[in-house]
């Protein structure tokens, strides 16, 4: 994910907070995950924690799997996202 699209997207949140305040929480809670992720990075490399590596990688993808996952189910008609660029 670029950071145009993570900036759309909190950019959208932020419009809409009062219509979707679940939802503006959830998005920074996934890029509280992100930036959380990023940090990280110094532990392992600088203490050699090897057991972090997998919770700092699915934090960095975290708002790719968050937007693959509202994708996803906003295709198969379960869930309706209008931040979306998808057609459907």
């Amino acid at each position: 994910m670029t950071l145009n699209e993570l900036q759309r997207i909190k950019q959208w949140h932020v419009a809409h907070k009062a219509d979707h305040p679940l939802e503006y929480h959830l998005w920074d809670l996934v890029l509280t995950l992100w930036v959380l992720g990023w940090v990280g990075w110094f532990p392992i490399c600088a203490l050699g924690e090897p057991y972090t590596v997998p919770v700092c990688v699915i934090g960095i993808f975290a708002p790719s799997l968050y937007v693959t996952w509202r994708t996803r189910a906003h295709l198969h008609h379960t869930l309706r996202c209008d931040w979306i660029d998808v057609p459907g």
